[in-house]
């Protein structure tokens, strides 16, 4: 090393560098904080890199040293202080169906679990289901254990099974099907489970019997296990003696229902492929810097050894709900927003009304998973949506270029996708976009390639009916087909729900985002649309603002009455005091620690549980369960069960660790007292040839570079507004006037 190297380095503090990365299907953002480098390539371009966020960061060091990193190398971590990553590669694989081969050990006699699922209309009303992995059923007997002295009798806590403080069987079961001998209805070793219900042991498995199983499924190329067995929930030690038999075989990753709850991971090789990139003091959880965390499906920052594929699901969607939710809402005025991030191969959805929506259970592209996640709907229409036209219907999507070969405008031979249609639309300019395609990684979007695909499929189109359309109205309809797909889930999420949609704010991000922003509003009835300055990798910028969580839950399976409250509360305070002492070792203490202790709870002889957090409001204001979720219950479904008892299923706490205690003033007080003015013609960098709805082509709309506008600049539509990283385009009749972090759109 040079000694101009040498000075240059010893120039930037360690652990000085903060480097959020948002590794999408398509693309990958690293952002890196307080002096805002922002670096977007493409999620997957195996001929120049193996590993997208690696890469970023590698360009994000070459960078801020000013020293060449070659590639392929160890990536020293000494001025790192913390790496920040989210993903919906997990999302991207269950909307295009593509993952990593996986087999499931389940339960004999329960192999028919994953067709049958939860058995919704749609599917029992099809005659041919879909297996989405191999299903080798667990050898060893039909069961090998099951709960006793849990049922609907009324006095079922009078004749349960009890236990001393030791966990021994202190009397047996004296319910309806008693023997009359032993300590439950048959033979069996009587246990106390995780949640104190009785588990009878029917039979252990056979672990020599599973052995050549296992091996049998290595054989096959195997690496990937999941086991789902009957009762984990509350004995999990059959699950861990196979989950541990499967390790030491050589599967890679095994994952227990009883540690996870029922999914199968899928992210951990991208992880592997992640690190191998560094030195190991990045792998190593117990330094506090440089560290990496993860965002996690609900919202909050997980360290490596707490996250996994199941939190994973909704990683990258998640945190862009958090950038455009502490960034666009108003505690005072609490309009609430939409969040719209359109990506390269979907397009999520969400809401924000002034705290996250958490659910439980959610079923993403027909897999249900029982796990906390921000509502997020997601849908597979976004800038790598394949355009097809079969049986007489335009269709956009569901399946998607990526990154690899991407659409056909990348010069990878690619398929065409919306991408294509607004490139030939004229809504994103070669000029101006990223120039990182071809070998070289240097060349610019193919308009050509896009054309040529496109005059192959219009004659198709116009050759099948009698209505000859010309190129622009065929890509246009395409671009409405997009648009149309991208509307569902919002008015699933306000009009199913009865919210009013155009009383809502559209908050629109994701790089794909400001070119459907606009027109998507007007479907909606949507007039004030908000578009942050890092709108397109604002999944990466929140990961800046989002705070640290830990949690912790167990299983229940209680009633809860008056001489029950104590327990669970106890229980709660034990649970409390672990996760702040989680938190604490992660850096967290004090006023900067928040913690939400909640029970899931339902009506005896229901299945619906409802996971409840009280408020001071409910009951005697004491963390009153009972009250508040007879409350939560009546708003879901608009009456109670008076008869029936409450059940506890499971208890949980919830830790935040918060990053800011405030982010300043809200865009719309700044809209209050701004001095608005129309923006300079000498501003405007270019003019380009811009197809709209209604108008046709605008041959001069003007183009504006958003670093060139000033605060208080109010840009009218038709025009389009670009950064190094987004293009966002007016339509005719929209105004966008610039703030310090926003471009504020209002519809005429």
């Amino acid at each position: 090393m040079s000694s101009e190297d040498s000075s240059v380095k010893s120039a930037i503090p360690d652990r000085s560098l903060r480097i959020c990365a948002d590794r999408g299907g398509t693309f990958c953002d690293n952002p890196h904080q307080r002096k805002e480098i922002v670096v977007k390539l493409l999620s997957q371009d195996t001929s120049n890199y193996q590993d997208a966020p690696t890469e970023g960061i590698r360009r994000i060091l070459e960078i801020v040293t000013r020293k060449q990193i070659p590639r392929g190398g160890i990536l020293e971590t000494d001025k790192i202080d913390y790496i920040r990553l989210s993903t919906t590669v997990a999302t991207n694989a269950l909307l295009e169906r593509k993952g990593h081969k996986h087999a499931l050990l389940i339960t004999r006699g329960f192999r028919d679990l994953l067709l049958m699922a939860t058995s919704p209309a749609p599917r029992s009303l099809t005659s041919t289901f879909a297996v989405p992995a191999s299903v080798l059923d667990s050898p060893g007997g039909r069961r090998a254990c099951d709960t006793r002295g849990y049922t609907s009798d009324p006095k079922a806590e009078e004749h349960a099974v009890q236990f001393d403080e030791n966990g021994k069987v202190k009397r047996g079961y004296r319910g309806a099907g008693w023997d009359g001998e032993g300590d439950a209805e048959g033979p069996g070793e009587i246990m106390q489970g995780l949640s104190g219900e009785a588990v009878r042991i029917m039979k252990r498995p056979d672990l020599d019997v599973v052995r050549e199983d296992l091996q049998r499924l290595y054989g096959e190329g195997y690496r990937s296990i999941a086991i789902v067995f009957c009762h984990s929930y509350t004995f999990p030690e059959h699950e861990m003696q196979v989950a541990a038999l499967a390790r030491t075989l050589g599967f890679q990753h095994v994952s227990a229902s009883s540690q996870l709850l029922p999914m199968i991971k899928m992210v951990p090789a991208y992880l592997d492929g992640f690190f191998s990139g560094f030195d190991e003091k990045l792998k190593d959880g117990r330094l506090r810097s440089p560290r990496v965390e993860f965002m996690g499906s609900d919202g909050g920052l997980l360290d490596l050894n707490n996250f996994s594929g199941l939190k994973s699901i909704l990683s990258g969607p998640a945190g862009g709900v958090v950038g455009y939710a502490l960034t666009s809402w108003d505690e005072t005025r609490k309009y609430p927003i939409i969040g719209l991030d359109v990506g390269g191969t979907s397009t999520d959805v969400s809401r924000f009304d002034g705290r996250y929506e958490v659910v439980y259970e959610t079923t993403t592209a027909g897999v249900t998973i029982q796990s906390p996640q921000l509502d997020i709907n997601t849908v597979a229409a976004g800038g790598g949506s394949c355009l097809t036209f079969r049986n007489g219907l335009f269709l956009a999507g569901p399946e998607s270029a990526g990154a690899q070969p991407g659409p056909a405008c990348y010069r990878k031979g690619g398929p065409l996708a919306v991408t294509d249609a607004n490139l030939m639309l004229g809504r994103l300019v070669p000029a101006y976009f990223p120039k990182i395609f071809g070998k070289s990684e240097k060349e610019p979007l193919d308009v050509e390639a896009s054309r040529s695909a496109f005059e192959v499929l219009a004659k198709t189109i116009n050759g099948s009916q009698e209505k000859q359309l010309d190129l622009d109205e065929i890509v246009y309809g395409f671009i409405k087909v997009a648009n149309e797909t991208m509307c569902r889930p919002i008015r699933a999420l306000t009009e199913a729900r009865g919210y009013a949609t155009s009383k809502h704010i559209l908050a629109s991000f994701g790089g794909a985002g400001g070119q459907h922003a606009c027109e998507i509003a007007e479907l909606l009835g949507i007039k004030t649309i908000l578009i942050h300055r890092y709108s397109s990798i604002l999944s990466a910028y929140g990961l800046a603002l989002a705070d640290r969580a830990f949690e912790l839950q167990e299983p229940s399976s209680t009633f809860y009455t008056a001489a029950n409250r104590g327990t669970l509360k106890a229980r709660l305070d034990r649970l409390d005091a672990e996760v702040r002492a989680e938190l604490a070792r992660q850096g967290f203490e004090g006023e900067h620690v928040h913690t939400e202790r909640m029970l899931n709870m339902r009506f005896e002889g229901t299945d619906t549980a409802l996971m409840v957090l009280p408020d001071g409001k409910d009951g005697d204001g004491l963390e009153d369960f009972e009250a508040a979720f007879k409350r939560v219950y009546k708003a879901e479904f608009g009456f109670l069960l008076e008869t029936k008892t409450v059940i506890v299923d499971d208890v949980k706490v919830r830790g935040i660790g918060k990053t800011f205690d405030t982010l300043g003033e809200s865009v719309y007080s700044e809209v209050a007292k701004i001095q608005e003015r129309p923006v300079d013609r000498s501003k405007v960098d270019s003019t380009y040839s811009v197809y709209f709805d209604r108008v046709g082509r605008v041959k001069d709309t003007p183009v504006y570079l958003l670093p060139a506008l000033e605060v208080g600049d109010a840009v009218e539509g038709p025009a389009m507004i670009i950064d190094d990283t987004q293009t966002i385009v007016l339509v005719p009749g929209a105004k966008a006037l610039l703030t310090s972090k926003h471009l504020y759109i209002t519809l005429g």
